[in-house]
């Protein structure tokens, strides 16, 4: 095949001359020195321009003049000659410049040499995440990524997990990443019928992960526009590979328990206090009745104790089992898996099963044209319970008096199931709704049945030149069968008899991408890659509900047992989302890198007048190592500072959010419909400009490398819901109105410690500061969560509310600082009793000041690797929300107490910051900075040993490999909050603003497992 690329001038000329010599075809295979095929290597004939470039198999062909030397290169890789001399096939290996410059990066719509890219992207192996017993992969890569802030909301297993990257762009829009696995952007949305979310990421086997690439900066994630403004996390999956079809199959089990419990009054504190609070107010014979009542009408209230809190947590199994298996020929490759996990929650009830299956398949057809098929399917089971402020919620158990026996005397059955008198499930006692009533008496199931995969064409016109065109489809399909039976009445007063409801969602994607791909072969000097494409994505929702009462008994809880049909509802949206991008990377010389990209995307989402966004990005950077003075220097071995610049969008709103819309408002069985929603036909995306510069690093033979990056975001047009005459016949508009912005610092270090023959040691740095702060709202406010606001020139979230003073030595009573302005604008900081006269004032942030994380990797021999990550947020405050009823010393009711309380005021002249007990008097009861604490943590996040069997043992059991292995996950926390955990978000008031609030929220757990991982 013969191939010239010359410059218009002298194409003809070379061109007659090549036609009359005496040429030869040479083809050939490029390596790297692991034997592994190298695609894009330059393939030039020496002393001219005629060249090529090696395909995905590393393979070329060229045509050459008699005696040619071709010149091999790459990025990352040394600079190779081979003498062609009379062969017509020759083999190279190119030995690697530096250990990290020639990895490959996942980007937009293909692939780059980490020693090319001029934006900021953090790339994570398959090694990250596989075999760590998480539900979510998300988990497992805490603490390994700057700039990504990653919070579980609660130890609930399969709930919605928050991930930031570089701080949150929108108030009222979504501030979680664009997922997109192999090419196809997935849902990531909550799909849930409470208000506690649900995380459809969870859908995925982490084991099926090869690579997770996470675009923070504007140059790297503008390519996918309107959906980037909050980063982009690219996923791709496992592949075939060319040889012998080889199998790995892993097993582990193991157990959770709770990373940390509170402690609470025991029953005789729990009656002195009581008593004393009762006695403070005069109410001492109504608390001896209540005693009497809450310890089953027992006169001595000492007989019976009971630690709730061991009753709703448990030690819970853990069981994964994956197989899998690759292989293939130089036209065929492929690969197949399948994998089973079951995993108990540390809360009685709480259950996630998963079971997935993967294809992956690549063809190569002829030299022309590949295909391929990337699919997976996935069934989870999520047994889940209620939402957090739900008296049902396992957490709230903790409110039952610790006088109360476990099984009512009375009855022999659970406290609470049964009242005596009447036969009913009993209404005054415990305290409250037992939610062990939930565990036997009520069922609430979520499952999702997801399709998940694209199919695939290649054309490769020459070998610089291919276009593919790929069609993807995600469809998510969840039902949730919940009932609640007679034992469960107290809590749903409508349960008399039963009540079930059951749901179901249909969420389907559909994608097409269609992009060119152009490498020419422009010389020694010169790299391009040029990208250019289109994509179609259409997005449908429908939804339907329906529930029933009165059932024969709860052995019947399917809807068609209810006597009464009491509610049913269906719901339907869809969206559409067209786009044209293009991406263009130029090197030259090896030093100078130039990247640029654009998005323009049509959405239905916005205005009539908005409804095309545009989105360019460029960086550029340099390689200064590759310059004469740098080049032979012995202690740098890479410097390359780099700046981008770019502007990318976010659509996370619901459909027709521009639209006039209408409502049902039928009455009396008569139609109806009214308006509920007023147009604005100019609503357009939230836009975010992004100014990125960083500095790539590596000293001592790369023995030392890392990335330095100072951002600042600004976002811009935010669409919020802004009040508007009433006289429109309205009460708010949705508008662009307002402006948010984010700067910080990023540092990431990777060193490698020690690298002997029979040790290794590595280890791997991140710590990163973002600064969040609302701009302008146009003198809105807006609160949510307990304290939670939105308040120009603060933190988004930030916690304004009353402050709390401590306690008067004199009488005991709770203090808050008065805070009103004195003349000269200062605050007055006395104190009163009086909480509505004190003014709210900022408290807090929830917004951690800086987040890290630090792993070490230890190997021996090859028989024995180690490795542990701890993870570090510090600086942000949380709100326990439940402080009122359980750190009050009675002022709210019966519910037991926090140990703390047992410091509390009792004799004039005691200092203290716990005011006297006073039986529903409400001392110190209300929202202030007295429940808001520091939840800065360090958390040993995973710890995994390995044990590699040696070669000569598994050849017996004629093995390739066999692995023992040993994990860890949130192993130890280091944290002053008072809480159960830190790391906290609860489930049921989750938005941008309520950040930072706990409400009865279950700790994270901690989990030990051991495995076997072999490959045959």
């Amino acid at each position: 095949m013969k191939q010239h690329y010359l410059i218009p001038v002298t194409f003809g000329v070379l061109m007659a001359s090549s036609a009359t010599a005496q040429t030869r075809a040479v083809s050939g295979r490029v390596t790297d020195a692991a034997g592994a095929a190298l695609p894009g290597v330059t393939v030039l004939e020496r002393g001219t321009s005629n060249g090529t470039s090696t395909g995905a198999d590393g393979g070329f062909t060229l045509t050459v003049q008699p005696g040619a030397t071709l010149v091999l290169s790459s990025i990352g890789f040394e600079t190779q000659n081979v003498v062609v001399g009379d062969r017509t096939n020759v083999a190279a290996s190119l030995k690697s410049s530096a250990t990290e410059l020639g990895e490959a990066v996942v980007v937009g719509y293909g692939t780059q040499a980490k020693a090319d890219i001029s934006g900021s992207i953090v790339q994570l192996g398959g090694k990250d995440v596989q075999n760590t017993p998480v539900p979510s992969f998300e988990q497992a890569i805490q603490g390994k990524a700057a700039g990504v802030f990653i919070e579980n909301s609660s130890g609930k297993l399969g709930q919605g997990i928050k991930v930031r990257v570089r701080g949150a762009t929108s108030v009222s829009g979504g501030n979680q990443p664009l997922y997109v696995v192999d090419g196809v952007p997935i849902i990531s949305e909550s799909q849930s019928g409470i208000s506690a979310e649900t995380n459809p990421i969870a859908d995925i086997n982490a084991n099926d992960i090869e690579s997770i690439s996470i675009l923070k900066d504007a140059s790297a994630s503008a390519i996918y526009g309107s959906r980037a403004s909050n980063g982009v996390v690219l996923i791709t999956t496992k592949r075939g590979r060319e040889g012998v079809t080889r199998f790995n199959l892993s097993y582990q089990t193991g157990t959770s328990t709770p990373t940390r419990k509170r402690d609470f009054l025991n029953p005789t504190e729990y009656v002195d206090l009581v008593r004393e609070s009762a006695a403070n107010v005069g109410l001492t014979a109504f608390a001896e009745t209540r005693l009497q009542r809450y310890t089953a009408g027992n006169t001595d209230v000492l007989a019976y104790g009971t630690d709730w809190q061991e009753e709703v947590f448990q030690s819970a199994p853990f069981h994964q089992i994956d197989l899998s298996a690759n292989g293939g020929s130089d036209k065929t490759k492929f690969y197949v898996s399948g994998g089973y996990s079951d995993q108990k929650g540390i809360l009685v009830g709480n259950q996630f099963k998963r079971i997935t299956t993967r294809t992956n398949l690549d063809h190569k057809a002829s030299d022309f044209f590949s295909l391929g098929l990337n699919y997976s399917l996935s069934r989870t089971e999520n047994r889940r319970l209620a939402a957090d402020n739900a008296f049902s919620n396992p957490m709230q158990i903790v409110a039952l008096s610790p006088i109360t026996p476990l099984i009512d005397p009375r009855t022999n059955q659970i406290s609470g199931a049964l009242d005596n008198t009447t036969g009913q499930p009993n209404t005054n006692y415990p305290v409250y709704y037992n939610p062990l009533l939930n565990t036997i008496g009520a069922s609430y199931l979520a499952t999702v049945y997801r399709n998940l995969g694209n199919i695939y064409g290649q054309l490769n016109f020459t070998k610089q030149l291919s276009f593919r065109s790929e069609l993807g489809i995600d469809l998510l399909n969840q039902e949730e069968d919940s009932y609640y039976g007679r034992l469960t009445a107290r809590n749903t007063s409508f349960a008399d008899n039963g009540n079930g409801t059951n749901r179901t969602v249909t969420n389907g994607r559909f994608i097409t991408n269609n992009f060119a791909t152009f490498r020419p072969v422009l010389g020694e000097q010169h790299s391009l890659e040029v990208v250019g494409g289109f994509s179609f994505e259409k997005r449908r929702v429908k939804s339907n509900s329906v529930s029933g009462q009165q059932f024969p008994s709860d052995a019947y809880r399917q809807i068609t047992s209810a006597a009464l049909i009491s509610a049913g509802s269906s719901a339907r949206t869809e969206s559409s989302l067209v786009s044209w991008f293009g991406r263009a990377n130029y090197i030259f010389n090896n030093r100078y890198l130039i990247n640029a990209s654009f998005r323009a995307d049509g959405s239905s989402r916005f205005g009539s007048n908005n409804r095309y966004g545009f989105f360019p990005a460029a960086s550029v950077g340099w390689v200064l190592t590759e310059e004469a003075f740098l080049k032979d220097n012995a202690i740098i071995t890479q410097l390359k500072p780099r700046v981008s610049y770019g502007i990318t969008g976010n659509q996370s709103f619901p459909d027709f959010p521009w639209q006039a819309l209408y409502s049902d408002a039928g009455y009396g069985g008569v139609p109806g419909q009214a308006p509920v929603q007023i147009a604005n036909p100019d609503l357009k995306w939230e836009s975010t400009s992004q100014l990125d510069i960083g500095l790539d690093f590596g000293f001592f033979n790369s023995r030392l490398t890392g990335e330095v990056d100072l951002y600042r975001k600004n976002t811009s047009d935010l669409a919020l819901n802004v009040n508007v005459p009433g006289t429109s016949g309205f009460a708010q508009q949705f508008r662009n109105v307002g402006d948010l912005e984010n700067k910080g610092l990023e540092v990431a270090l990777n060193t490698r410690n020690l690298e002997g023959a029979n040790f290794t040691w590595s280890t791997s740095f991140n710590a990163s500061a973002n600064r969040n702060k609302v701009k302008n709202l146009q003198g809105q406010i807006i609160e949510g969560g307990f304290l939670n606001r939105a308040q120009e020139g603060q933190p988004l979230g930030v916690f304004f509310g009353v402050e709390y003073a401590g306690v008067d030595p004199a009488n005991g009573d709770a203090l808050y600082y008065l805070n009103t302005a004195n003349a000269d604008g200062s605050l007055d900081r006395s104190t009163t009793p009086d909480y509505n006269a004190a003014q709210r004032v900022i408290l807090g942030n929830p917004n951690p000041n800086w987040i890290g994380g630090v792993t070490n990797t230890f190997t021996f021999r090859n028989l024995i690797d180690f490795s542990f990550t701890f993870q570090g947020v510090f600086g942000n405050e949380v709100y326990d929300g439940g402080g009122k009823f359980m750190s009050v010393g009675f002022n709210n009711g019966f519910d037991n107490q926090t140990r703390d309380q047992l410091r509390r005021w009792r004799n004039p002249g005691d200092v203290t910051d716990v005011p006297q007990a006073r039986l529903f008097a409400g001392n110190g009861v209300g929202e202030s900075s007295r429940f808001l604490y520091d939840a800065s943590y360090v958390r040993l996040r995973t710890v995994t040993l390995g044990v590699n069997i040696p070669k000569s043992l598994t050849s017996y059991a004629h093995l390739n490999t066999a692995r023992l292995f040993f994990s860890g996950v949130n192993l130890l926390t280091f944290t002053d909050y008072k809480g159960w955990d830190p790391e906290v978000n609860t489930d049921y008031i989750a938005s941008n603003i309520s950040q930072g609030n706990d409400f009865y929220s279950a700790p994270q757990a901690k989990t030990f497992t051991i495995g076997l991982n072999i490959g045959f």
